[in-house]
């Protein structure tokens, strides 16, 4: 992300229902609403302009999948207005090639999630009992783009991220299989270990963090599958880091930096 960091958009609203999502205030229901404002197409090229002159590397969008043709508004907004950063598609890849396909000429970057390949997983955890067979096709989708845009070689490559679930190391097992077999070399994968229990939500998701254990399990499966390519998170259990949307800055200031105000719909 080079040394000015992700100028990240959080859209609210999200096409899944994860039990454990961390952005649970603005992606779910919370009492009825649901964190946020809206804004029009001249208003994200404001956004875009200022994270750009805050020394952001790039636009990142955050689950944006259920308002793909108002943000493809916002981006040629911003590219009018001369706010020219790379665009990353930051997803959970719960979405349809068509919706893909409009977004060619917009993102730079794809970064979708592979959250599990097992339905009955999807169906508990993320109420998506199609989820893998979706993900899987959009994964492609977005490899197949992202190979047909890679002349311009500062954005060849995509990023596959894996959250691994406690007690679940098989569906992560699968995950990497899948990888190995069908996008090595066409994307890096991001290897994720933060899972976190969110306190009073998702009480059917395991409430505990990954074991010193099982992360090394998944390490050695890395190299069984030799993944080479990628990132992979060190093992550190705790939640200061989850965000809270209430406040006018959501993470830590070590993390962030805000640079528009939110305001509840």
């Amino acid at each position: 992300m080079g040394t000015g960091g992700s100028g990240t958009i959080f859209v609210s609203g999200c096409n899944l229902g994860c039990v454990f999502c961390q952005n649970y205030q603005i992606s779910q229901e919370e009492q009825g609403a649901r964190l946020g404002r809206a804004v029009s197409a001249e208003d994200f090229a404001r956004i875009c302009a200022a994270l750009r002159d805050k020394g952001a590397e790039n636009i990142n969008i955050v689950t944006g999948s259920h308002a793909v043709p108002a943000i493809i508004e916002g981006i040629s907004a911003a590219h009018r207005a001369g706010a020219l950063l790379p665009v990353l598609w930051n997803s959970s890849a719960y979405e349809n090639t068509e919706t893909l396909e409009l977004l060619r000429d917009y993102v730079d970057i794809f970064l979708p999630d592979l959250k599990t390949l097992d339905s009955g997983i999807a169906a508990k955890f993320f109420n998506a009992p199609d989820y893998p067979a979706v993900a899987t096709e959009a994964i492609l989708k977005m490899c197949e783009i992202t190979h047909d845009k890679a002349h311009n070689k500062v954005h060849d490559k995509m990023i596959i991220r894996h959250l691994i679930l406690p007690g679940y190391l098989e569906s992560t097992r699968e995950v990497l299989r899948w990888f190995a077999d069908n996008a090595k070399g066409r994307a890096l994968l991001s290897l994720m270990t933060q899972y976190t229990p969110i306190p009073c939500r998702g009480q059917s998701a395991p409430q505990r963090y990954l074991s010193a254990e099982e992360y090394e399990t998944v390490l050695g499966w890395l190299e069984d599958f030799q993944i080479e390519d990628g990132f992979c998170q060190e093992l550190v259990t705790g939640s200061d880091w989850l965000p809270d949307f209430r406040k006018p800055n959501p993470f830590s200031s070590q993390l962030s930096v805000p640079v528009w105000p939110t305001s509840r719909t």
